[in-house]
């Protein structure tokens, strides 16, 4: 336990000096100007094109190790491909074959040499924008989360294969986790008959989850992107989960939901809407279930180190370590149990779906 807290310190205090380092996007502000807490916390939970690695000194001397990130543009027929870093960091405008590009509060713009920005009557950008496929932080990182999740069952399955020693390693430690989201999550919410065709999907989630809700507390490289805070990811999940609950739903369940048998008619021109609507409202609420835990407890956090700043004295400094290893644990449960209460979720709408309804 003890040795426990003292990772958890360790942790809190790498977090505390590197989340207020200023990051790529970010440019350097006079030091009397007020302290903006709101700018650090949207600028740490929002997506980047590149990976802060370390950041020393201050203010003009103020350096940075990060990793510029491949941007990808197609504009025109022609396909742009060059690093994040070939944006000017005054004009912040980047020439590719002829053409010029200009990152504008995290978007690209098509513009001329000097940058010009065109504004219709209402002040919005009326610039062309090209179509992008940059690949930001979030993509690595779960590109990272893949990785990692592959060399788990690989290597599970390779020490399954060399015979029925007793577990051990990586082994021992992800057997009764498996074992756990088959029989306690999947097998207890869909009929067993039926169980084994969803296993591979769920535990799928199940890790790639936790794994990503992981990485996301770590607060340096290759950690720190709020992956599954991000709606797009959410989106998908709770999509995937929407299409493998109804594509898969038996005609009890069809008959049950645009039916509604047994019921008077009056009461069927209610129940039936609602039904529909319900099918819907399950998987947006996995949907923002997951993105609004998640983002708030790195809110929550960037909020406790920011209080050192906004009240301008270190005697602070303790109450926001101290609290920040608090939420750090808490988060750590948090990254497990979202990861649970999805796979749960998901399972209970499949079982649902699936069950063989009888009159």
């Amino acid at each position: 336990m003890r040795k426990f807290l003292c990772v958890l310190m360790l942790l809190a205090s790498v977090f505390y000096s590197s989340m207020y380092a200023s990051e790529e996007e970010v440019p350097s502000e006079p030091s009397e100007k007020a302290f903006d807490p709101t700018s650090l916390i949207m600028h740490h939970i929002s997506d980047a094109h590149v990976w802060h690695i370390l950041s020393w000194g201050e203010g003009e001397h103020e350096k940075h190790i990060e990793i510029p990130l491949p941007i990808i543009l197609y504009d025109q027929g022609q396909v742009h491909f060059f690093l994040y870093s070939k944006f000017d960091d005054d004009t912040h405008i980047a020439e590719s074959k002829g053409s010029y590009f200009l990152y504008h509060h995290g978007k690209i713009y098509k513009t001329d040499a000097e940058g010009t920005i065109y504004k219709d009557a209402l002040g919005h950008i009326s610039n062309d924008v090209p179509l992008d496929f940059s690949l930001k932080r979030n993509v690595w990182s779960m590109w990272l989360s893949i990785a990692l999740i592959i060399w788990i069952f690989v290597a599970s399955a390779r020490a399954y294969r060399a015979g029925p020693a007793k577990p051990k390693g990586i082994q021992a430690f992800v057997e009764p986790i498996i074992l756990f989201v088959k029989e306690d999550i999947v097998e207890a919410q869909i009929c067993p008959q039926k169980a084994h065709k969803f296993v591979p999907y769920l535990l799928t989630v199940f890790f790639f989850i936790w794994i990503n809700n992981l990485l996301g507390l770590i607060p340096f490289f290759p950690g720190g992107s709020n992956f599954t805070g991000n709606i797009s990811v959410t989106m998908v999940l709770a999509v995937i989960t929407f299409l493998l609950t109804n594509i898969n739903g038996s005609k009890g369940y069809w008959k049950h939901t645009l039916t509604a048998p047994g019921v008077p008619f009056f009461v069927k021109l209610i129940l039936v809407p609602v039904e529909i609507i319900g099918l819907f409202t399950k998987p947006f609420a996995l949907m923002i279930r997951l993105l609004a835990n998640i983002t708030a407890g790195h809110i929550v956090i960037l909020s406790l180190v920011s209080l050192v700043f906004i009240l301008k004295t270190i005697y602070i400094s303790p109450v926001s370590v101290i609290l920040s290893v608090i939420m750090l644990s808490l988060e750590l449960l948090v990254a497990v149990l979202q990861a649970y209460i999805f796979t749960l979720l998901s399972a209970l709408f499949i079982g649902m779906a699936v069950e063989d309804y009888e009159h």
